[in-house]
């Protein structure tokens, strides 16, 4: 296993932020957004080899639009969050369900369902400038080459904008830190063995295997 990434800070990751998913979770859509953090070492670099973790047993796969910011500071608004934004890729927030639906029954925080090592997997970065349309980015994943997840950001509960204002009211924000902006419906059950594959048109398509 890799070491930890010391480019990335901090890795903010947005829970709840697609109807669709929202609604095959059985959830109530949030009144703001659902904000949790993963350590540099979740971060897995492209055709990296993935460990299933030894502490769950169901393992699922949420394919995302990631952010990466370039400046340091708080975004006042959505038009002036977009001055923070470096690049952008895909990535997937690995999820241990059955670890995770445990701790909620029992009130209790989701980071070892949602933090352990490797569960961050993050594709190449492209440089975003202004005539990408954030609000229309579509992206996807595959496992084991049949289409398990396919979205647009047209379809996100909080903008990409939103959700830098946001995170500006409570961190200020510094260049390297990660957005997660959150996953569509469609999550599914990975095993030993499985390829995954993160695509968009726009950013590039990249895999990971996961290994025992």
């Amino acid at each position: 296993m890799s070491k930890p990434d010391a480019t990335y800070a901090r890795i903010f990751c947005v829970g709840l932020n697609y109807l669709d998913h929202i609604r095959e979770l059985s959830n109530t859509p949030p009144e703001k957004p659902i904000i949790f953090m993963k350590p540099a070492t979740c971060i897995v670099r492209p055709g990296d080899k993935i460990h299933f973790p030894k502490h769950g047993r169901e393992l699922q796969h949420e394919v995302e639009i990631v952010v990466r910011i370039g400046r340091e500071g708080k975004a006042r608004d959505e038009k002036d969050a977009l001055s923070f934004i470096d690049s952008l890729t895909v990535g997937l927030d690995l999820t241990l369900r059955d670890v995770q639906n445990r701790l909620m029954e029992n009130g209790q925080p989701w980071e070892i369902a949602k933090a352990f090592d490797q569960s961050a997997p993050l594709g190449n970065f492209i440089p975003y400038n202004r005539a990408v349309d954030l609000n229309n980015i579509s992206f996807g994943c595959r496992v084991n080459g049949e289409h398990r997840q396919q979205r647009n950001t047209g379809n996100l509960v909080f903008s990409i904008g939103m959700l830098l204002v946001e995170l500006g009211r409570i961190w200020t924000l510094y260049p390297g830190d990660l957005i997660y902006t959150g996953t569509p419906s469609g999550v599914g059950f990975l095993k030993i063995g499985d390829t995954i594959e993160a695509e968009s048109d726009l950013i590039g398509s990249f895999s990971w295997r996961i290994v025992e």
